[in-house]
């Protein structure tokens, strides 16, 4: 007696792919807004179209296509397919607001079609009008068509605050007490004062900029997501401490500090939810938060007593060397003071929280900066800048080969590796012992080397204990 073998249970066959459903829909849309309702090239692309759907509908009684972050989910489980090659087809849809097609089982080919035409008419998903009430009228019934909303996640993020906490360098506080007012002017539609500006540019380059527990405030990595008025004081002393590595003269100075100040200064016009939203902007989100840089020109041009400089560096911060980026201005390469505050700009917008994401270390910060010079940023400016900062800037947190916690206090610029230190003390809050990090044994080796910045653990030491009162 021979024993029979039960064949295995055949696979699953895959699902067809929900991609060519988005193309055919796609090529539908063009050509009936292109050739006469009967030209057969109308009817061939209706046919592919309709057999498509079939082809999904045996499978179950709804074909549900949605796209999210420009990845196409079918059935809600992504589908993998190559998103370069679909890009086309995914951002025709995507541009109208269209995020999300659901067929259900019963629809008919001249369905199809009404919702193709109804696509290729369409303008604006933000129409009072819901699309299913446009589709209904249309005698539609078994497609549906919708714009998915993100869900605010922010809740699963950790929760930065939105500015310094703890104790200030009081010359720092007073800096960005006097930035937020003037932003918050803006913001309430009055007009921005010139002297008040003139007193703030003064009193960064005065007081802040000579203060090493301010600079160690603002060169360390920030645990706050940093409102515009703080972003702007602690880019505009970036930008001064790259203008005085490059040797500017005081006036220039003057001119850098206060664009840098008032390089985002359009973000005033721009709703707040937006400005501080959580991951990628949405097209229409992104195209508003690009006008920052043409509001922000317009509001300084209006205003009486500023430097030439300001409004045109407003305008151009977002422009790369290659003279690519927004606003569009043809190849227009950007002022050298536009270029200087884009380098600021990104160094200070890593190195601080940001709702999605933990700040980037200094170091990390340096190499960012790194690869996109000679692209996107000045290489020589760069340069400056990561000479000027290093990659151990004042008030970073470090761990040496010791296994000590310290505090950077001091540049070394012979040996910008090896900084001076203040160990953080046993009880994490204030400074112990200074060391020189340069120091060596007597064999000539270095006594230690720094291993690595570290972001504190719970609350941030106390960064004024740990500078003393000298010039910077």
């Amino acid at each position: 007696m021979t024993a029979s073998t039960a064949a295995p249970p055949a696979a699953p066959a895959a699902p067809p792919d929900p991609v060519n459903v988005l193309k055919a829909f796609a090529g539908l849309r063009r050509l009936l807004g292109t050739y006469p309702p009967a030209h057969p090239m109308i009817a061939q692309k209706l046919r592919e179209l309709d057999e498509l759907v079939r082809q999904h509908l045996r499978r179950g009684p709804v074909l549900e296509i949605d796209v999210i972050d420009g990845e196409v989910r079918l059935d809600g489980v992504s589908f993998g397919t190559d998103r370069q090659a679909n890009a086309q087809a995914i951002r025709e849809l995507s541009d109208l607001g269209i995020d999300s097609i659901h067929i259900r089982e019963g629809v008919e080919a001249e369905e199809l079609r009404t919702v193709a035409e109804f696509l290729w008419q369409f303008k604006d998903a933000s129409s009072s009008d819901s699309l299913e009430s446009q589709l209904s009228r249309r005698g539609v019934r078994h497609v549906s068509l919708a714009r998915l909303v993100q869900l605010d996640t922010r809740w699963r993020s950790q929760q930065w605050p939105d500015a310094p906490t703890g104790p200030l360098d009081p010359a720092y506080a007073e800096s960005l007490a006097l930035a937020e007012q003037t932003f918050e002017t803006v913001a309430s539609g009055r007009r921005l004062d010139a002297m008040t500006i003139r007193g703030l540019v003064e009193l960064l380059i005065y007081r802040v900029a000579r203060s090493n527990a301010a600079l160690g405030q603002i060169l360390a990595v920030k645990q706050y997501e940093n409102l515009t008025y703080c972003h702007s004081v602690n880019v505009a002393m970036l930008s001064l401490l790259i203008g005085k590595q490059i040797g500017l003269d005081d006036a220039a100075l003057a001119s850098l500090v206060e664009a840098a100040l008032l390089h985002d200064i359009g973000k005033t016009k721009i709703p707040l939810d937006v400005v501080k939203k959580p991951g990628a902007l949405e097209k229409r989100e992104r195209k508003m938060m690009e006008a920052h840089t043409t509001f922000g020109a317009e509001i300084l041009v209006q205003t009486e007593g500023l430097r030439p400089m300001t409004p045109i560096v407003a305008l151009e911060h977002h422009r790369s060397v290659k003279g690519t980026g927004y606003p569009d201005l043809g190849a227009a390469v950007p002022h050298v003071m536009s270029q200087i505050v884009s380098v600021a700009d990104i160094y200070e917008a890593i190195t601080g929280a940001r709702t999605y994401q933990a700040p980037t270390l200094p170091e990390r910060a340096c190499l960012v900066l790194a690869r996109l010079a000679g692209e996107k940023l000045n290489s020589a400016l760069v340069k400056a800048f990561v000479n000027a900062i290093t990659f151990f800037p004042l008030g970073s947190m470090v761990r040496t080969t010791r296994d000590e916690i310290a505090i950077v206090v001091g540049i070394n610029p012979c040996d910008p590796l090896h900084p001076q230190l203040a160990l953080v003390n046993e009880s994490g809050d204030g400074p112990g012992t200074r060391i020189d990090c340069s120091a060596r044994a007597l064999t000539g080796a270095y006594e230690r080397h720094i291993v690595e910045t570290v972001l504190p653990q719970g609350n941030a030491p106390d960064m004024t204990q740990f500078f003393s009162a000298s010039p910077a």
